[in-house]
């Protein structure tokens, strides 16, 4: 279970991290990265839906994407809203391949909402 001060608990700061964040996609995963959130430190949530499979398979693709978020602590973001939402491949993918496309979507998705976050002004990576 993810510590509490790094859930995200809101349907409002679900839809608002995806709407106004930059995003990033992977064959097993989508990731929203909202950059300057009012609260202290980063948040994660995830949306695991009835496409990834039976309720078993969201679980433990649920269970797997929040190792990789605790494993991955370090690199996240601060003052961020972080989305991962899994898509269908997600079920038959390793813990491995869920760390790798988290690692580099979180990348890419965290520079495209620093963009959007700061429009006109050049982000170096």
């Amino acid at each position: 279970m993810l510590p509490a001060p790094l859930r995200m608990r809101r349907s409002e700061q679900f839809a608002r991290t995806i709407r106004t964040g930059g995003r990033a996609g992977r064959d097993t995963l989508v990731v929203h990265c909202a950059v300057g959130a009012e609260h202290d430190g980063t948040q994660v949530g995830f949306v695991v839906a009835k496409t990834v499979g039976g309720a078993v398979v969201r679980n433990v693709v649920r269970r797997r994407l929040r190792g990789v978020v605790l494993e991955q602590r370090a690199a996240l973001p601060e003052h961020a809203d972080v989305v991962v939402r899994a898509l269908p491949a997600s079920a038959d993918a390793t813990y491995t391949r869920l760390a790798d496309d988290f690692r580099s979507a979180l990348a890419t998705a965290h520079r495209r909402g620093r963009e959007r976050a700061h429009p006109g002004t050049a982000v170096l990576p």
